[in-house]
C-alpha cells in the first residue's frame, strides 16, 4: 500500500458519472485501511457544466483538496476538461483522458487544437475511447467504470479489490455491465 498520499483528480462534464467514480475509488482505499479525503465541486452538474472531484488517500491525509501541480493522476472524462484542469497535474503525473468531445454551452463548435495542446503539456497522456468501450460493455453510462479501469493500472490495488468496490457502489442490476466496462478500460491502458 502507498506510504505517501496519492492524489487523484477526476474531472468531466455533469452527468458523466464523475462522482460515482470518486466514490468507488474512495470505497476501495477505505477498504484497504487507508485514510481517505474527498472533495467535490458539482454545482453545475445538472446543466452539463464542469464537475471535479479530488480524492486523496494514504496513511494519513490532512486535506481533501489537491493543490495545483500535485495530482499524481488526472482523469478526465472529456478532452477539453483535461485541458481546463491540466494545471492540477504534478510534473511526471499521469493524464488519462476520454477521447470524447462535448461542446461546451455557449460555443457553436468544439475548440481546435485540444489534442495538440494536451500533447505538448502532458507527455504522460493516455487517451481512450471510453464511450465506445462503454457501449461495448452494454451501456453508454458505463463511461465512468471504463475510466476507472483505465487509471486503475497506475494504482496499487488488485483487480479483485476494484471489482469488490464496484459491486458495493453500483446498482445490483448494473454490476455485470460495470465490471465488464472496468475490464475493457483496464485493457485499453497499460502501465
Amino acid at each position: 500500500m502507498p506510504d505517501k498520499t496519492t492524489n487523484v483528480f477526476i474531472c468531466g462534464v455533469g452527468g458523466q458519472g464523475i462522482l460515482l467514480a470518486s466514490e468507488i475509488l474512495s470505497e476501495l482505499a477505505l477498504s484497504k485501511g487507508l485514510d481517505v479525503k474527498k472533495s467535490e465541486v458539482h454545482g453545475m452538474a445538472q446543466r452539463g457544466g464542469s464537475v471535479v472531484s479530488h480524492v486523496r488517500f494514504g496513511p494519513k491525509v490532512y486535506s481533501p483538496v489537491i493543490a495545483d501541480g500535485e495530482a499524481d493522476i488526472l482523469v478526465s472524462f472529456e478532452k477539453l476538461e483535461a485541458l481546463r484542469w491540466l494545471h492540477a497535474l504534478a510534473p511526471g503525473g499521469k493524464l488519462v483522458v476520454n477521447a470524447q468531445e462535448i461542446t461546451p454551452s455557449g460555443l457553436e463548435t468544439y475548440p481546435e487544437n485540444v489534442d495538440r495542446e494536451l500533447d505538448s503539456r502532458a507527455p504522460e497522456r493516455h487517451t481512450i475511447e471510453a464511450l465506445s468501450l462503454a457501449m461495448q460493455a452494454g451501456h453508454p453510462r458505463a463511461v465512468n467504470t471504463v475510466m476507472l479501469g483505465a487509471f486503475s493500472n497506475f494504482l496499487p490495488f488488485t483487480v479483485e479489490e476494484w471489482r469488490a468496490a464496484i459491486e458495493k457502489r453500483v446498482p445490483p442490476k448494473t454490476v455485470d455491465i460495470n465490471v465488464k466496462a472496468f475490464e475493457l478500460g483496464r485493457a485499453a491502458v497499460s502501465a
